[in-house]
């Protein structure tokens, strides 16, 4: 399948879990808590790379950018309009890179929404374990894993664009006629997420160590939270969201 069209597909999917969000009283408001949730989550999580002077940046954009609140109804947009010009515009790296990010954004959306309807459902329990059991009665193990699976993808694309010779030169050169073409937001993602990886590769294996370390740290949340007893999951996650604050 075209990039352009994997794009797209992802884009219009994305549309229409906003369109069912919009239509559903309460459903916007569970949406941004259990993504709210989520980025405290996550910032417990890798609190000792927010930290660090090392990997701070990569652990902002990963919260920043794949994990946070963030409407991204803009990019979307974006995405959509000139799906069909990125291969004409962009290096093949590049198109990969947002073929990836638009179909983890489809994955994100679509376990954040089934994770809201229930969550509208648990009104009277407490956030932690409101967030477990939800988290339990969704499941979608293997879609959880795809989604992991994809944002590791993501980590490494990018990882593979700071080596690609005179593209950081180019970004810069594209950004003007980016912008004027409507690709501000994509624009910016791409040098963001090169000027993080470029930082890490300057350490070396900085890159690999980092999406090595979320790898692991997510795959053994994951197994928690589906396999472990509520009482020690629930104590975890509170730990985690405390961290945070």
């Amino acid at each position: 399948m075209e990039a352009s069209t994997i794009i797209r597909d992802a884009v219009l999917h994305v549309t229409e879990l906003r369109q069912t969000v919009a239509e559903t009283p309460g459903l916007a408001s569970a949406v941004s808590a259990v993504k709210q949730f989520q980025a405290r989550r996550f910032a417990g999580t890798y609190f000792d790379f927010l930290n660090s002077e090392h990997y701070r940046s990569a652990a902002l954009f990963f919260l920043q950018e794949l994990y946070s609140e963030k409407d991204y109804s803009e990019r979307d947009t974006q995405f959509a309009r000139i799906a069909g010009a990125l291969e004409r515009l962009f290096p093949e790296q590049v198109v990969q890179t947002a073929v990836s990010l638009a179909q983890l954004h489809r994955q994100t959306e679509d376990l954040d929404l089934a994770m809201a309807q229930h969550w509208l459902r648990l009104a009277d329990q407490a956030e932690v374990s409101r967030y477990v059991k939800t988290w339990r009665f969704v499941g979608r193990r293997d879609d959880r894993n795809t989604q992991l699976s994809t944002v590791l993808t993501v980590g490494r694309e990018l990882d593979r664009l700071t080596r690609t010779r005179g593209l950081r030169m180019m970004l810069k050169m594209m950004r003007k006629p980016a912008n004027l073409a409507g690709m501000g937001s994509l624009q910016q993602f791409l040098e963001s997420g090169f000027d993080t990886f470029a930082e890490m590769a300057r350490q070396g294996d900085g890159a690999h160590h980092f999406l090595a370390i979320v790898r692991e740290r997510e795959a053994t949340l994951f197994e928690e939270l589906f396999d472990a007893s509520a009482v020690a999951c629930e104590t975890k996650i509170a730990l985690l969201v405390g961290q945070a604050r």
